[in-house]
C-alpha cells in the first residue's frame, strides 16, 4: 500500500506502535520518526523505503485472513440427492446454502432459494436438475477485502488448501467477525 510521509503518525498509532517501535522495525532511529512526524526533515528516499516496508509488514500482519473467518465444518450435498432430503439438511443444520460435492469435487451450490423455486415447480427431483454454479475457491490466505468483495456477488465462498476444501465463508461469518472486531 503507497504512503504518505504525513500518514506516518496516523499509521503507527493505528497498529499501536510507539516511535521506538517503528525505528526498531524499520532499522532507522527514533529520532528521525520524531522529526518526520513532525515535519522538519525530508528524509532519504532508502530510510523512507525502509520505514514504509515496516509498515506495510504490520498491516498485512494484522489482516484478517480467510483461514480466520472459514467454517471448517463444510456440510455438503451431492447432484444425485433428492431436493426433499438437502432442505431437511438444510434445516437440521440451520443453512441457508451448501455446495454441492460430487467424488470430492465442487460442482455446484444450493440455496434456499434453488430449492424453493424447485419445490414450487414440483419438476425437479435431484440436485444436479437445480443447482446453481460453483462459489468462487479462494485459498486460506486470502484478505478479508477480497472475501467482502466477493460476498457482495455470492452467497458463499469456498477455502481452499493444495486443492483440498478445507472450510467455508458466509456473509454471515463476515458480520459475525467484523461486529465482533
Amino acid at each position: 500500500m503507497p504512503y504518505e510521509l504525513s500518514e506516518i503518525k496516523k499509521i503507527r498509532k493505528s497498529l499501536g506502535l510507539t516511535q521506538a517501535g517503528l525505528a526498531k522495525r524499520a532499522n532507522v532511529s527514533q529520532s528521525l520518526i520524531a522529526k518526520i512526524e513532525s515535519g522538519k526533515i525530508d528524509p532519504t528516499f532508502t530510510k523512507t523505503k525502509k520505514i514504509f516496508e515496516a509498515l506495510s509488514d504490520l498491516e498485512n500482519k494484522e489482516e484478517v485472513k480467510a483461514e480466520e473467518l472459514m467454517n471448517k465444518k463444510i456440510i455438503c450435498v451431492a447432484p444425485g440427492n433428492d431436493i426433499k432430503q438437502s432442505v431437511n439438511k438444510m434445516k437440521k443444520f440451520g443453512i441457508s446454502q451448501m455446495p454441492v460435492i460430487d467424488k470430492h469435487r465442487v460442482v455446484g451450490l444450493v440455496s434456499e432459494s434453488t430449492l424453493l423455486n424447485a419445490l414450487m415447480s414440483k419438476k425437479h427431483k435431484k440436485i444436479a436438475d437445480i443447482m446453481e454454479e460453483t462459489p468462487p475457491i479462494v485459498s486460506k490466505t486470502a484478505s478479508i477485502q477480497i472475501i467482502s468483495n466477493l460476498l457482495r456477488h455470492y452467497p458463499m465462498i469456498l477455502v481452499s488448501e493444495s486443492g483440498k476444501l478445507t472450510g467455508l465463508i458466509t456473509k454471515a461469518d463476515l458480520i459475525a467477525k467484523l461486529y465482533k472486531g
